[in-house]
């Protein structure tokens, strides 16, 4: 592709976005569907640059012991902290029992959270990529992407199917646990912050010399270079994804990727007849909500519609958009993690981004325990695969 179509394409593609949020601006829920676009545009263009996947951050500590994209979650996981409380202390100053803060992705703590969470991280692992970075590698032309994402579908009905017996069985009983009850809003940022410096000193302690880049020299090749091309640094990364956080949660929603599928997928289902009549307790709580949808246009969807063509925009530009045919071992790997991540987020009512991030930002108990489990089935699921290969 020729310089001119890597400038060019991208501006008429970030013009587009522009365009679109303008136009739905004006229609009913307008200013939370044009919010929704253009936070979307962002988190794509930031996904992209700074490559940051929490599968693809992991893998790299774990065989190449380099620690940047460990510490651009970090970074981002506890400047996501601070800026929630902010918000969440201006809705409501002082935490009331029983009460939780207007939309925070606060789920209830069970082992089916946990089981959720593992198998979600072994699917990571074998399809190569987490959810939102399955997304955002559409943009990139993955050839394995596209079929993750169909097996994320598949996994979504299965959820569906097996949703009310789990229910049931413990999801019932769990109860959303938030950390400002029992440690107050200060009291939460500091466990936050030093749990994330904990974790930051141990990935320092295991990692190998990495090479810092050259100095720019501040001539304008230059700076592009570093801002379209070149990977950016994590702590840039980690920054702008908290940013993006705590700026969706504040005028919309917090951060997700899985609510459009899921709801696509239980619209589907319903019509077809496949899905219960009712799914016990699952609209009554917090995370990737899924509905049957009754309007083309919704806040998650147009959300993952900016990712998506932002990151376009910016592979074009990076020259990272290199589209494929795929082999077979890529539509199987993409499938069946895709099939495990689909449960997974379906069960756990969301994923990495939804449940995760969202979750440890505004506070969750929740959002740890997928943390430590999505770690410990992406790291069996990583040794698992490296033995097949």
């Amino acid at each position: 592709m020729t310089s001119s179509l890597r400038i060019g394409v991208p501006v008429l593609i970030l013009l587009a976005i522009g365009l679109a949020a303008w136009l739905v601006h004006g229609i009913a829920d307008g200013r939370a569907l044009s919010v929704s676009l253009l936070c979307g545009a962002a988190f794509g263009i930031v996904l992209q640059r700074s490559r940051f996947c929490f599968l693809c951050n992991f893998r790299d500590f774990l065989e190449a012991r380099d620690p940047r994209g460990v510490i651009a979650i970090l970074v981002a996981l506890a400047a996501g902290a601070v800026l929630y409380t902010l918000v969440m202390m201006a809705w409501a100053p002082v935490p009331q029992p029983g009460r939780l803060p207007p939309n925070a992705h606060i789920g209830p703590v069970t082992p089916v959270l946990a089981l959720a969470a593992f198998i979600f991280g072994i699917g990571m692992a074998i399809s190569g990529s987490c959810l939102s970075a399955h997304f955002y590698r559409l943009g990139e032309g993955s050839p394995t992407s596209p079929f993750a994402l169909i097996g994320a579908g598949i996994g979504f009905l299965a959820g569906f199917l097996s949703w009310n017996r789990l229910y049931s069985w413990s999801i019932h009983a769990g109860q959303p646990l938030w950390l400002p009850h029992e440690l107050g809003y200060t009291g939460t940022v500091l466990f936050t912050l030093a749990l994330c410096a904990l974790l930051l000193v141990l990935v320092l302690r295991r990692a190998a010399p990495v090479t810092p880049p050259a100095p720019s020299d501040w001539q304008p090749a230059s700076v592009l270079r570093s801002v379209l091309v070149e990977r950016w640094p994590p702590v840039v990364g980690g920054l702008a994804v908290a940013v993006i956080s705590a700026f969706a949660f504040l005028r919309v929603a917090p951060l997700g990727v899985t609510a459009e599928l899921g709801s696509i997928v239980r619209t589907a289902g319903s019509a077809g007849g496949i899905l219960p009549d009712t799914l016990h307790g699952l609209d009554t709580l917090r995370g990737c909500a899924t509905v049957v949808k009754e309007t083309l246009l919704s806040r998650n969807g147009l959300f993952v519609l900016g990712l998506v063509l932002a990151s376009l925009a910016a592979g074009i530009a990076s020259g990272r958009f290199q589209p494929s045919w795929p082999t077979g071992g890529q539509i199987v790997r993409g499938l069946a993690g895709g099939v495990l991540m689909g449960w997974g987020a379906m069960i756990g009512l969301g994923c990495t981004v939804g449940v995760l991030l969202s979750g440890i930002h505004a506070g969750a108990v929740s959002g740890w325990v997928f943390l430590i489990f999505c770690g410990l089935g992406t790291w069996l699921g990583l040794l698992a695969m490296r033995r097949i290969a």
